[in-house]
């Protein structure tokens, strides 16, 4: 019974995965997009991103990805997958973002003055100088999010699409043995966290610059 119960939710994980490369992306360019109007857009569009920064980070995950869900699924005809994907990387890229900002804000201002006196626009030097500064300073906290984004990824279950958590609820349904199969469904979840935790780690340990703490 144990084998027959990990392999009908195993099956599940692929459906995971394609909600996770989906959100995930869609997430990350979202979010570094807006953080980039939140600390260099002025006032206006920096007011503007930091309400939406607010309003999605005060509203349930679940709540919001049923809002999104039907606004999106209203909009365009597409599976529950991708409705499900987009929603969850909409509500991560208000994370995303103040994971970014918080990234961008650490980069002293010096590296911009330099920049712009070698001939520099501000794009360009936000692009070519700060935002790779950035990137490297928002792995540690942005591979937090990825976890968040992985163990999120259960809430589309709640659309009916067949995922890790949704399998689990129906081998739980028709064997009489929810331990076996939420715990079983647990352990896949904790394998893909992990997994992506030790990969970003190593990620950052690559791309770390000796000395660029104490420089900041």
């Amino acid at each position: 019974m144990l084998l027959d119960i990990a392999t009908y939710i195993l099956l599940g994980a692929e459906v995971t995965l394609s909600v996770i490369v989906i959100a995930l992306p869609i997430g990350f360019f979202l979010g570094l997009s807006l953080s980039l109007l939140r600390v260099y857009g002025g006032k206006g569009l920096s007011t503007i991103v930091a309400g939406y920064s607010t309003v999605m980070r005060g509203i349930p995950p679940i709540v919001m990805l049923f809002v999104l869900y039907f606004v999106i699924a209203g909009a365009i005809n597409i599976s529950p997958l991708w409705a499900g994907a987009i929603s969850l990387a909409v509500i991560s890229s208000a994370y995303q973002l103040e994971i970014f900002r918080g990234a961008l804000q650490s980069i002293s201002g010096g590296q911009m003055m330099a920049a712009q006196a070698i001939g520099m626009h501000r794009s360009q030097a936000i692009l070519h100088v700060i935002l790779p500064q950035a990137l490297r300073v928002a792995i540690p906290s942005w591979s937090n999010e990825v976890a968040i984004i992985i163990k999120d990824s259960s809430l589309v279950y709640a659309l009916g699409v067949p995922e890790i958590l949704r399998r689990a609820q129906f081998m739980s349904a028709s064997t009489y043995q929810p331990f076996l199969a939420y715990g079983i469904a647990a352990l896949f979840y904790f394998i893909l966290t992990f997994g992506a935790g030790r990969l970003l780690d190593l990620i950052e340990k690559r791309m770390n610059i000796p000395g660029a703490a104490l420089e900041r």
